[in-house]
């Protein structure tokens, strides 16, 4: 069974990656379950660039394969913020953050269209074996709604639904959210034996 680490600290995606991945012959493993490993500076301008820069920090420092993640919220309205630093936008809170965004989203008419983001990187010995990126178009929704998720969740409305991602349960959400597409792509080529096929050419190298 190929042990594999999932680079995340954040319960909620490590929740949703391991119901993903849930049935395959792989022995995951998240950072809470070793040593303290050194945070990586996350100096990339894109989410693919930030995937890969923790894919491989989290390789090098534990001698694992990793599968790293970054992802956040795009709003048209704001430029693309708060993107690449969602996690960190301005608030205590998340109640802050959605405060904050609506605070600089008022003087911009609706709908507030936007996006959720997720690049993944799958990193061994110094090889990026695999990536891939998800994304899933919504709105912005001028108050939160509903108790699932996490994160923006609660003000991420998307139309098909009719519901914000806090309104869904996270089976319905993953279907078609960004981490779900992106985390069921590397399932299908998990899937496909390419994971071991690429394991067995990096050694051979």
């Amino acid at each position: 069974m190929t042990p594999i680490l999932i680079a995340t600290t954040n319960r909620g995606k490590l929740r949703e990656i391991r119901q993903i991945l849930r049935g395959l012959s792989l022995r995951l493993e998240s950072l809470g379950n070793l040593a303290t490993v050194p945070e990586p500076v996350e100096t990339g301008q894109t989410f693919e660039e930030n995937a890969q820069i923790k894919a491989h920090a989290y390789a090098r420092a534990t001698g694992r394969i990793t599968v790293a993640e970054d992802s956040g919220l795009v709003i048209d309205a704001l430029g693309g913020a708060p993107g690449i630093h969602s996690a960190r936008y301005p608030g205590t809170t998340y109640a802050d953050k959605f405060a904050g965004l609506h605070a600089a989203l008022a003087a911009h008419p609706r709908p507030w269209t936007a996006r959720y983001v997720c690049a993944l990187a799958l990193v061994h010995r110094g090889q990026l074996l695999f990536e891939t990126t998800g994304a899933v178009e919504g709105e912005i929704w001028p108050e939160p709604r509903g108790g699932h998720g996490f994160g923006y969740d609660p003000i991420f409305y998307y139309p098909p639904y009719q519901l914000t991602f806090g309104e869904v349960d996270e089976t319905r959400k993953l279907v078609v959210a960004h981490r779900g597409q992106a985390f069921l792509a590397f399932r299908e080529w998990v899937v496909n034996g390419r994971l071991s096929e690429t394991i067995q050419a990096v050694w051979l190298r």
